[in-house]
């Protein structure tokens, strides 16, 4: 590798102008720089596909508990008890272990109806009107509802919950440097969480609040009120930020592809196989990062004991070295699995529900509007590091 290219090649996640369009760069890296070196930030970055896989699956090597995030692990701080994404075992199979029981088969069998009903009364009025907001109108709101359902959280104090946790997230002005943490919107969760221990109720926060479990000392323990408020907010996070994106890229990529939007139009049972593409073509987190915790060889180079390394899971989604076409969005492309879930013990414990919501929402808009166009002079893209997508992505309907 020439020094030549080294000083051609720059990614920078925390750099706007990159996230507009990252996957020309991030080919660039596939094909010239498999391993990529960051200065400024200090970090390495893999991008190719049978790099990325493995290292999610290791997690002994390649560990989460100082943070699964770059901007997480730049800020130094300790990850709060109970964030999940952010421990490795044997903490984490136990958290991991309490909050599956929000994702069981029964559980999302009972919130299909209830977040296709919402979904119908949110675009019924809409209908005729011309044109409405993917972000706007639906995916803003939606996946948070759904996640109100699992929670417990009442309906008026859902918007102020997702509007903290999303603005944690976002780059600053300038786009130069990390953003917070995205952990400050947690705090918005402490005076729901005592309301409801006062409260109790059918629902998973109440659970939380009352579950035991063997911690790995092996004494018998229940949650501390911030354990609570972190399981929380992670849920209340992810689980609304992702899915919000995969809306949004369900919007932008089917009005690109006119002739695969009739087909789903005409035939709903694609409409499964066309989210898994639109999750791999356009990842909604599309890049984790780990500590390395031993020497390890990549392409001919060391990385240290210590090493911060950036998994580009986005980029791998599309390597044709694995991916027939990868850089192209066909709801017919079939492959084994895409890593916008994750890999390995960090695989997401939502994606049940993450397509679900995607599934419902895309045949919940095509019933009323077959066809549309994004409105470019007031679609605003969202800029984070950690999640791609959009704030508004407004339709024109025919």
């Amino acid at each position: 590798m020439t020094t030549a290219v080294q000083d051609e090649i720059y990614y920078d996640p925390f750099d706007k102008k990159i996230d507009v369009d990252p996957y020309p760069l991030w080919k660039r890296m596939r094909d010239e720089m498999p391993l990529y070196r960051n200065e400024k930030y200090g970090f390495w970055a893999l991008t190719r596909f049978d790099d990325v896989a493995p290292a999610l699956i290791d997690w002994e090597t390649y560990i989460s508990g100082k943070g699964s995030t770059l901007e997480l692990i730049l800020a130094g701080h300790p990850m709060p008890s109970g964030m999940i994404l952010m421990e490795d075992p044997p903490v984490h199979d136990i958290h991991r272990s309490l909050l599956a029981r929000v994702f069981t088969p029964r559980k999302m069998l009972a919130l299909e109806p209830k977040i296709r009903q919402f979904c119908a009364e949110t675009l019924d009025p809409l209908v005729g009107s011309g044109g409405f907001d993917f972000i706007g109108d639906l995916g803003a709101y939606m996946p948070m509802r759904a996640i109100g359902m699992l929670l417990g959280i009442p309906e008026d104090q859902q918007e102020a919950i997702r509007l903290a946790v999303d603005e944690g997230l976002k780059l600053s002005e300038d786009g130069e440097g990390p953003p917070l943490t995205g952990l400050e919107g947690f705090t918005h969760l402490m005076e729901y969480v005592e309301w409801r221990a006062k409260n109790p109720s059918d629902d998973l926060v109440t659970e939380l609040l009352n579950a035991e479990y063997e911690d790995v000392d092996g004494t018998t323990k229940k949650l501390t009120r911030d354990e609570v408020i972190t399981y929380v907010g992670l849920l209340a996070g992810a689980g609304n930020e992702t899915t919000t994106r995969l809306i949004g890229w369900s919007g932008k990529l089917l009005a690109e592809h006119p002739d695969q939007r009739a087909e789903l139009a005409a035939n709903p049972a694609l409409l499964p196989q066309a989210i898994e593409e639109v999750l791999r073509y356009e990842a909604p987190s599309p890049v984790q990062a780990r500590i390395v915790t031993k020497d390890v060889e990549h392409h001919g180079q060391t990385v240290k004991a210590g090493d911060i390394m950036v998994l580009v899971n986005g980029a791998a989604n599309r390597d044709e070295r694995v991916f027939d076409g990868g850089e192209t969005f066909d709801i017919h492309h079939e492959y084994e699995r895409h890593l916008s879930f994750g890999y390995g013990i960090h695989f997401c414990l939502g994606n049940s529900l993450a397509r679900l919501e995607g599934r419902i929402a895309l045949e919940e808009v095509l019933k009323r509007f077959p066809a549309w166009d994004v409105d470019w002079s007031n679609a605003k893209q969202a800029h984070t590091p950690t999640v791609r997508g959009w704030d508004r992505l407004p339709v024109f309907t025919k």
